[in-house]
C-alpha cells in the first residue's frame, strides 16, 4: 500500500531502502517558488538508526505490511527465545538481541506481541506491565527509615531492579516494563 509523502504521520511504519522504518516526525514546507516538501525523520526498526529525509510532497512512498500476533514464551535455548504462536501453536526462534531489554521481563508463558515484515519478527511489545519473584535482596536496616529509601532486588529473571524497603526475598512484585521501576508488592 502506498501513501504519499505529505499525507505520512508520525508512528507510521514505511518501508525504504529495504528496511522497515518508524515515523518520528513529519513536518511540511512551502519555500517561495518552489514545490512543498515533507520533511520526515525516521528510525529504523532493524538497527535503531534515525534519519531525516526530505520528499516532494507528492512523491509515493510505501506502507510497511506489518502483521501483530499474540505469542506465548516458552523457554529460552541458549542465546535464542522460544515462543508459540497462540493461534497456530507454531514455535519461533527469537535472538536475544531482538529482545533487547525486553528479555528481561519474560518468565515461562508470558504473552508477549511479536511484529512480524514479511514472515520475519522485527520487533516485540511486552504488557505494560509484569509480576515478578524476587529471589535474592538484602534485609533491611533498622533506623534506616528515610522517605523512599530503596534497595536493590534480583528478580526471577535475572532482572535487578530497585524496590522499597520492606520488599523481602521470595516477594511477588509488580514492575512496569516501560522503565523497569517497581509498581506495587503482589
Amino acid at each position: 500500500m502506498q501513501i504519499m509523502a505529505g499525507d505520512v504521520r508520525a508512528n507510521q511504519k514505511l518501508v525504504l531502502d529495504g528496511d522497515v522504518w518508524v515515523v518520528v516526525s513529519a513536518e511540511h514546507y512551502k519555500r517561495e517558488q518552489r514545490r512543498a516538501i515533507a520533511r520526515i525523520r525516521m528510525k529504523s526498526i532493524t538497527t535503531g538508526k534515525v534519519i531525516e529525509r526530505n520528499f516532494p510532497t507528492a512523491e509515493p512512498l510505501e506502507l510497511a505490511d506489518l502483521e501483530l500476533r499474540d505469542m506465548q514464551f516458552l523457554y529460552r535455548e541458549g542465546d535464542d527465545y522460544v515462543f508459540m504462536d497462540e493461534t497456530t501453536y507454531e514455535q519461533i526462534h527469537l535472538p536475544r538481541d531482538l529482545l533487547g531489554d525486553a528479555a528481561g521481563y519474560l518468565k515461562e508463558n508470558t504473552t508477549i506481541t511479536v511484529t512480524l515484515h514479511e514472515g520475519r519478527a522485527i520487533g516485540v511489545e511486552l504488557p505494560p506491565k509484569v509480576d515478578l519473584k524476587i529471589t535474592e535482596t538484602m534485609p533491611a536496616v533498622r533506623g534506616n527509615t528515610v522517605q523512599n529509601v530503596t534497595k536493590a532486588a534480583t528478580l526471577e529473571t535475572g532482572l535487578v531492579i530497585q524496590v522499597p524497603l520492606f520488599c523481602n526475598t521470595g516477594d511477588v512484585v509488580r514492575v512496569n516494563t516501560r522503565d523497569g521501576s517497581y509498581v506495587e508488592r503482589v
